[in-house]
């Protein structure tokens, strides 16, 4: 779903402020409450705000160690995987992937020591063949959404195509030369 610049603001308005009211959000945002109430259920309905839950830190809870393991999966044990690693606490993230491996997952451990018991029991089941981990050093770019919705709300130019450019004519190109 693309985004316009007024659901840009109301994002940002939202990553800032998670707790903010409907009623202030419009006041701030300079429209009508229905409108900011549209826009916020419009924007819930088509997954682009995926929830209002806190943001936890799993460091601040006791797990300061994070990795990500790379697991390569036996043929057609797909969804039983999945569901081994979702019964796993420390198991924060699941994708599949392409390239080396079939799965990729970020794990938390309460120490190194730790991350070996969680390793064990993420691989110990038996449609895992083989895994590789990386432990994290340092986060530098914490995830985040607020860039990419500026992007999506104010596409730069460069990154248009024809058909997607802003002009109000249809795309010409320059006189030859």
């Amino acid at each position: 779903m693309a985004i316009d610049e007024l659901d840009g603001r109301l994002l940002e308005l939202l990553a800032r402020e998670p707790r903010i009211g409907v009623l202030e959000a419009s006041r701030r945002l300079g429209v009508a409450r229905g409108t900011a109430q549209a826009r916020l259920d419009k924007l819930r309905a088509t997954g682009v705000i995926r929830g209002f839950g806190p943001e936890v830190d799993p460091a601040a809870i006791g797990f300061p160690v994070t990795a990500f393991a790379t697991l390569e999966i036996k043929q057609g044990r797909g969804g039983e995987v999945r569901a081994h690693l979702a019964s796993v606490p420390e198991v924060l993230e699941l994708h599949t992937i392409t390239g080396q491996g079939d799965m990729l997952c970020r794990l938390v451990a309460r120490s190194n020591a730790d991350l070996q018991r969680v390793i064990d029991e993420v691989v110990g089941f038996d449609g895992i063949v083989r895994s590789a981990t990386a432990i994290v050093m340092e986060n530098p770019v914490p995830y985040r959404t607020t860039p990419l919705v500026r992007h999506a709300a104010h596409p730069h130019p460069a990154h248009l195509s024809p058909s997607d450019s802003p002009s109000s004519g249809p795309h010409r190109s320059p006189p030859p030369g």
